[in-house]
């Protein structure tokens, strides 16, 4: 979570106008994303107050924005996963305060036309960046930052708003102090209540007759009637009157805007209205409505009910979001490798997803595993079409290797694959070894009964001058193999077997005392070993009486191996069980 401005270091209850002991304002930092050394030297060299925090790698924008105080945030499009445009979005809706400078060419500066219109993005850099252009860009953020600190701090405290000539960095923690001052009385004054189990609102007011804004003359008169608009409004913050509660506060600070009590119970209804928010946004969540929780939180926000307790709040949800659009990403990256998806299309392939988990979860051991399994399929189908002598779809894979994790020796050792095969290619010595090659993975796949895979092995090796005698007689392994295959998912009667173990069907009690007969046709498999599995009942009557009792026996019963070419092979068998009553 980012470092919070304002701290108290004492017990003491300051008085309110005065700069309590204790209270200081953390110095803010300029956090840069880049990956270009001459714009973060370009930085060092203007020099700052401000601390200047260069990183290099998306993954870590969130960490070094939420791990210290940040005004202004430099981003370079060039060192994005995100598409710039959202990622602007998204660091705007979690750092409201933050002032974002963008950095890029101009499809950036297109992509980004509407947030820059809007003052999502503050500032524009065209590359190649100018020093002196650098400079007044960030000079001009830090003041839009201070004015926005400004205004977020007299919203919250009923003030004025600080000049926007640009307020001394004393009077941001005066005003920060007496904030968080009026914030820590409130807290400590508002009586615990219990929220009611139906979440409704509390009932109406009943229209009180509030006393009339208009100063009296006499002093004594008008700190009466201060008093008795102030004591009205605290009876109807206890009664949960917010909106009554703050037309009293507003009377009352019409007549005397300095009043140390209008303060007081400001930041109490600030407050209470804070607990309503969170109350609300906690039953939407709870709910499963974490967008909807968010939003309230946001509303609130933009209502200035800003405070570390919202915050706190809105960031533990975003985790809770994050968490379920890791998931999500994770998932699609599985789904999109499996169906071949692997760089493809650019949006929705197993990449895209794989680089949207790193950048919310570098850290996540599933998104390492996913990062894993991404780059070991890369380098597969790599060496694939290297195999294959494709030196171009081979190129193609290399180039996204990078990008998808593969690491630096094993792409270099994939480019000089490459290189060699595209000098092999045009060398008979090569292409013998390219078509030896082939016909040995064409034997790989053959051994595995991958035989679409054999076969295109074959059609390679015979592309690549292969030795007719040598491909005829794989041909014809693979073909045998195929037949064989092919016989054995054909199931033949049980009757043309050798039975070695029989176990007779028990005749279910229910059908012999109701007289019932009947049949069940199953189908299974015979295993190398004599054993019977796979057992399938394809068909019986009556249907749901004598299953059972058929499969029971079929799974005890023994075969003698079927063999084929001398070599004992499996074998799907059928055979009619039928069950009758005996006379």
């Amino acid at each position: 979570m980012a470092s919070r401005s304002l701290a108290q270091t004492t017990a003491e209850t300051p008085i309110v106008g005065e700069m309590p002991r204790g209270w200081a304002l953390s110095v803010e930092s300029l956090v840069v994303l880049t990956r270009e050394a001459s714009l973060a030297q370009t930085l060092k060299v203007l020099g700052s107050e401000h601390d200047i925090i260069t990183i290099g790698a998306e993954a870590d924008l969130d960490e070094a924005l939420l791990g210290r105080h940040t005004g202004v945030a430099i981003l370079d499009a060039a060192a994005t996963s995100t598409p710039i445009e959202q990622l602007t979005e998204r660091l705007r809706a979690q750092f409201p305060d933050l002032v974002l400078i963008v950095a890029g060419r101009l499809e950036h500066q297109n992509a980004l036309a509407r947030q820059i219109t809007g003052g999502t993005v503050y500032r524009f850099l065209h590359k190649p960046l100018s020093e002196q252009r650098v400079k007044l860009f960030v000079e001009a953020a830090w003041r839009r930052h201070t004015v926005e600190v400004s205004d977020h701090l007299a919203s919250a405290t009923g003030t004025q708003a600080l000049p926007r000539t640009g307020p001394s960095r004393a009077g941001l923690v005066a005003a920060g102090a007496l904030l968080s001052l009026l914030i820590a009385l409130g807290l400590w004054q508002i009586p615990r209540r219990p929220e009611t189990p139906t979440g409704k609102p509390p009932p109406p007011p009943v229209a009180a007759a509030a006393p009339a804004a208009s100063a009296p003359a006499n002093p004594s008169q008008l700190e009466s009637q201060i008093d008795k608009l102030l004591s009205a409004a605290e009876a109807e913050l206890s009664s949960q009157h917010l909106e009554a509660a703050q037309k009293l506060i507003e009377e009352a600070r019409s007549l005397k805007p300095d009043h140390v009590r209008v303060a007081f119970l400001s930041a109490r209804l600030a407050k209470e209205r804070e607990r309503a928010v969170l109350a609300q946004a906690r039953r939407a969540a709870s709910n499963g409505q974490i967008e909807q929780a968010i939003a309230v939180l946001d509303g609130a926000s933009k209502d200035g009910q800003r405070s570390t307790l919202v915050s706190e709040a809105r960031q533990q949800l975003e985790q809770r979001k994050t968490g379920e659009q890791l998931a999500a990403y994770l998932a699609k990256a599985a789904d999109r490798l499996g169906a071949g998806q692997i760089i493809e299309p650019a949006q929705d392939s197993a990449r895209f997803y794989v680089e949207s988990a790193r950048s919310l979860a570098p850290e996540s051991a599933g998104v390492r595993e996913a990062q894993s399994q991404l780059a070991d399929r890369v380098v597969s189908e790599a060496r694939k079409a290297l195999a294959a002598g494709n030196v171009t779809e081979a190129q193609r894979w290399i180039d996204a290797a990078p990008d998808s994790g593969v690491s630096g020796d094993a792409v270099a050792a994939l480019a000089q694959d490459a290189q060699q095969l595209q000098k092999a290619k045009a060398d008979a010595a090569a292409r013998a070894a390219l078509a030896s090659r082939s016909l040995e993975e064409a034997r790989g796949a053959l051994h595995g009964q991958d035989f679409s895979g054999a076969r295109r092995w074959l059609a390679e090796a015979h592309d690549a001058g292969a030795d007719e005698a040598t491909t005829a007689a794989l041909e014809r392994e693979l073909t045998a193999a195929q037949d064989a295959a092919r016989r054995a998912s054909e199931p033949v009667g049980a009757g043309t077997l050798e039975r070695t173990h029989y176990s007779a069907p028990r005749f279910p009690v229910s059908a012999r005392e109701r007289g019932v007969s009947g049949w069940v046709e199953v189908q299974f498999l015979v295993k190398i070993d004599g054993t019977v599995s796979d057992v399938l009942v394809t068909a019986a009557e009556p249907a749901g009486v004598f299953e059972q009792a058929a499969t029971d026996a079929i799974r005890q019963w023994r075969y003698k191996p079927v063999l084929r070419e001398g070599k004992p092979v499996e074998q799907r068998a059928r055979l009619r069980m039928k069950f009758a009553l005996e006379d």
